[in-house]
């Protein structure tokens, strides 16, 4: 009898619900964010079979253990049936148990505690009081309850709730510690696109105000033909960025043809003075990316190459395959860094300092983000990420 621990399984699972056509203690811990969990427990996802596979494997292995103990002497039939007796009703009591200890975690924790205190006391003298009276009605002529025979029997029944309630508080704490885990690992994630979301967001308003101010002066200059154009080449970039997810992962391919569409809407402001270049390898098309990953360091080239030089500047987009990692490139051949102004953000302050927010948050460190000047003049910023085929996010 003193190998309880087995029966005292199966009610963690069962403590923390009611249901009306089960015990409370069947229906098992719940997630209170009613989300599914990160970690995978097959036993316990379903909390009220999971609770009647352990309460039945546990006073099952109870009944065996004290029937061997209780059969080493001599095999009887008066030897047995208190055993199986004295197992169906501790069966019966930790049901019980199990659905009032599943009311008490609902109470305040003090008036809780006195209360499952109380409880088991209780229960214990129940146990033992049954106990005492099925041994003696089965094995004496005039079946009653021995005072001798109760204390005989108390400390032992009351071993075997202890034991149980521990299992049964330990399996919950366990269960409740484990969704909690996961709660915050799903609030962790909520958190990391969420700030995704606002890094890539960030990009829209500063390029929107330099395209309609454009617009808006073509309008007065009443050139209708190339505002319309850029209109039309507008409507189509903000198409694809409002139709795509902000955490969205794009392939190079699509972030090389969306940066295109961005600098024709671009040389209608600049004509020739806007010399755009891309050097892709094919064998990096495929190559996946954190989506507009690439338009502030093109914006930025403009702003600090194009802009203030009046023949203009080129700007080149390499992207190659180095092994199992991206090199992606974007470079200029304006003045480079000036003496008294270094080139660190668009005026905004959301170019490189967003870039480098949106790779932590993607790669963690995993990744490299250098700034540098080129060797033949001109400002060059180069991005070495992890070669990934597949969805590392949510595809576009």
């Amino acid at each position: 009898m003193a190998t309880s621990p087995a029966p005292a399984g199966p009610a963690p699972v069962a403590s923390t619900g009611a249901a009306a056509s089960r015990p409370p203690a069947a229906t098992g811990y719940v997630s209170a964010a009613g989300q599914r969990p990160l970690f995978v427990r097959p036993f316990f996802e379903d909390k009220s079979r999971a609770f009647w596979k352990l309460q039945a494997a546990g006073w099952s292995g109870y009944l065996i253990l004290r029937s061997v103990s209780s059969l080493s002497g001599n095999f009887s039939l008066q030897t047995i049936v208190p055993v199986i007796v004295e197992s169906i009703v501790g069966y019966c009591i930790t049901l019980l148990l199990s659905t009032l200890y599943g009311y008490y975690r609902s109470l305040p924790r003090v008036t809780g505690i006195m209360l499952t205190i109380f409880t088991l006391a209780a229960a214990t003298f129940l146990y033992a009081l049954l106990d005492a009276f099925s041994f003696s009605f089965i094995k004496f002529a005039a079946p009653g309850v021995d005072l001798s025979l109760l204390l005989g029997t108390l400390f032992l029944n009351f071993t075997v709730l202890a034991g149980w309630s521990a299992l049964y508080f330990g399996i919950n704490f366990y269960l409740i510690v484990e969704d909690q885990i996961d709660q915050m690992e799903h609030l962790e994630n909520q958190a990391s696109s969420a700030q995704l979301a606002m890094l890539r967001y960030q990009l829209n308003p500063h390029f929107l105000f330099n395209t309609l101010n454009s617009i808006s002066t073509l309008v007065l200059l009443k050139q209708t033909e190339r505002a319309n154009a850029m209109l039309s080449r507008l409507s189509s970039f903000l198409r694809y960025t409002l139709a795509n997810e902000p955490t969205a992962h794009v392939t190079v391919a699509q972030e090389v043809e969306t940066l295109k569409l961005y600098l024709e809407i671009e040389k209608m402001r600049f004509e020739d003075r806007l010399r755009p270049k891309f050097e892709i390898d094919p064998a990096a098309e495929k190559a996946r990316l954190p989506s507009l990953l690439l338009q502030p360091l093109v914006e930025n080239a403009i702003k600090y190459a194009v802009t203030p030089q009046e023949d203009g500047a080129e700007i080149c987009v390499a992207v190659r395959l180095v092994g199992d990692r991206v090199l992606l490139g974007v470079s200029d051949t304006g003045p480079g860094l000036m003496p008294t102004k270094s080139r660190p953000s668009l005026s905004t302050g959301v170019g490189i300092a967003n870039i480098r927010e949106r790779l932590a948050q993607a790669y963690g460190p995993d990744h490299r983000f250098d700034v540098r000047a080129m060797p033949t003049g001109g400002f060059g910023v180069e991005i070495e990420i992890p070669f990934q085929l597949e969805v590392p996010n949510r595809e576009v």
